[in-house]
């Protein structure tokens, strides 16, 4: 394979993840190159599994199967993570009681927590809580965390089960952050049974739910629905909304990852 065609394979995929499929007339035009080469590109993007040839074109691989253990998925589009991760610190506020679920994302959340005091943090994921307790040992925020027991999960690095959600029953929480297997205008997912009902479980207990996605979950669907759009006060993304989301939108703060939020 050479580096110009891993180049025009790089760009179709990119282009899928931002809208959700490609044209290949217009992918020809873009590119500079003859129909019969994007056609053999794509059809070998759908032999790899990354994408569903349709007639003129392809789409977006929409629902996922299953997710890569905790460990894979840590350094993947790591600066996409570190950006909204830092959206997100700033939505932390002084006396704030917060959830933080298990997801890579929501680690480098952690990370970026900084310059707040009083503030309890409850989380199922270990490394999120080892994180935090070393920004406490630092002194680079003020307050306490809890970390949630239940059954661990050995690939993800997180409680889940009936104790977890029992325990958040104890709790008066202001906001909820969660970084999902997939979001669309069908719902919120997770790829188990047990992360969705921790999840919801997490959502409940709420005022605010935030949702941490970049633009590869967004238009992607899991297994296990276990939120409704209109459940979420905002969501944090590494592009801008979708315009046919749009009118699905109105009551929900669509966040994007440069963009500046107000501090007060």
């Amino acid at each position: 394979m050479s580096v110009l065609s891993l180049e025009r394979k790089t760009l179709i995929l990119d282009r899928l993840q931002a809208y959700g499929k490609v044209n290949a007339a217009e992918l020809a035009k873009l590119i500079d190159v003859s129909m019969e080469t994007v056609r053999r590109d794509l059809d070998m993007l759908e032999k790899e599994g990354l994408l569903k040839r349709v007639h003129g074109g392809a789409v977006k691989v929409n629902f996922q199967l299953g997710e890569p253990p905790f460990i894979q998925r840590k350094n993947v589009s790591l600066e996409n993570k570190k950006i909204m991760a830092r959206k997100a610190a700033q939505l932390v506020r002084d006396g704030d009681t917060i959830v933080m679920g298990a997801g890579t994302t929501i680690l480098e959340m952690a990370s970026a927590i900084r310059g707040v005091n009083k503030v309890t943090i409850l989380t199922n994921s270990v490394p999120t809580a080892n994180t935090l307790l070393d920004s406490l040992n630092q002194s680079l925020f003020h307050g306490k965390v809890i970390l949630l027991g239940g059954e661990l999960n050995a690939e993800q690095y997180s409680a889940n089960g009936s104790v977890c959600e029992k325990m958040l029953d104890l709790f008066c929480v202001n906001k909820t952050f969660i970084s999902p297997g997939g979001i669309s205008l069908s719902g919120v997912m997770e790829y188990t049974l047990e992360e969705a009902s921790i999840s919801a479980k997490m959502i409940q207990v709420a005022k605010e739910a935030i949702i941490l996605a970049d633009h590869s979950k967004i238009g992607a669907e899991a297994l296990c629905k276990f939120s409704k759009l209109d459940q979420i006060n905002a969501i944090i993304c590494d592009l801008d909304a979708p315009q046919s989301w749009e009118p699905f939108l109105e009551n929900i703060d669509w966040i994007t990852a440069d963009e500046e939020i107000d501090e007060h």
